[in-house]
């Protein structure tokens, strides 16, 4: 999996163009992209006073209608309106917007939520702002997969993701790298979350669980990913066949270990 270059990982909010380019295929995204362990979803539930949420770029709506399953009423907010078109058909309400610039119209929340999508909000910005819609006792979560492909398709996408895409910003870090890079990231939210007053001290929720993977199905989800979603059509095809080889060399598929990290804290204060 292509991971941010150390400078591109300080400040991801700002690479707009690949912020928003996860909707030229939403479809994909919807059926590819994992969805959340229940027990992340029942927790923040449970601990937030409400069933009012904000889904802070909800994409096409994955984790939108997992809260709404377990029974919340869940606004969505994203930048793209091809991503935000999806979710409504499935069902969610969505205004189109980055959340820094999203107006609130009053309106406030017992959860705000983003899966994996913090990373592309001003960390301090979007710590004050959901402060600011969230009720008192209200809850923010932030949460992103934490995963590693076995060692033979990382190398494999590696190798042929430098090969096919030498100047590239994503560097292609080695797998036992890639758990200090979330964990940079989880930092960094919860930085951004002690410099809004009306928080309280972040503090983090790890969730593991695994999937297993046929080749089509990895294959399926690697377009959705960062640094493959603005791919021209024949470099994309080189990079999944490289994966792809490397996959049906292995057995035709793999068990993939997830680690789900929520990063959250609880709005503090009267109101």
């Amino acid at each position: 999996m292509p991971t941010m270059s150390q400078g591109q990982s300080n400040e991801p909010h700002k690479a707009r163009q690949m912020a928003e380019s996860f909707g030229a295929d939403a479809e994909r995204y919807d059926r590819a992209r994992p969805r959340y362990p229940d027990a992340l979803v029942q927790r923040i539930v449970a601990a937030s006073p409400g069933p009012d949420v904000l889904d802070v770029g909800c994409g096409t709506g994955i984790e939108a209608r997992q809260f709404q399953a377990a029974g919340c009423t869940v606004l969505g907010v994203d930048p793209d309106e091809r991503m935000a078109e999806f979710a409504r058909r499935s069902g969610v309400e969505v205004e189109v917007a980055t959340f820094e610039a999203w107006d609130s119209a009053g309106r406030t929340f017992d959860a705000v939520i983003a899966g994996q999508a913090w990373h592309w909000v001003d960390p301090v910005a979007g710590a004050v702002k959901a402060a600011q819609v969230l009720r008192p006792g209200g809850r923010l979560a932030v949460f992103a997969h934490v995963f590693e492909p076995p060692p033979a398709i990382a190398e494999a996408f590696t190798a042929v993701y430098r090969r096919v895409v030498p100047d590239s910003p994503f560097n292609g870090q080695p797998p036992k790298q890639t758990r200090d890079i979330y964990q940079e990231m989880f930092t960094m939210f919860a930085d951004g979350i002690r410099k809004a007053d009306e928080l309280g001290d972040p503090e983090q929720w790890r969730f593991d669980w695994e999937r297993f993977y046929t080749r089509d199905e990895w294959l399926d989800l690697l377009p959705t990913t960062g640094g493959l979603t603005r791919l021209p059509a024949d470099q994309l095809a080189e990079v999944l066949a490289g994966v792809g080889a490397a996959i049906d060399a292995i057995g035709g598929g793999f068990t993939m270990p997830y680690t789900m990290v929520a990063v959250t804290a609880v709005r503090t204060g009267a109101g």
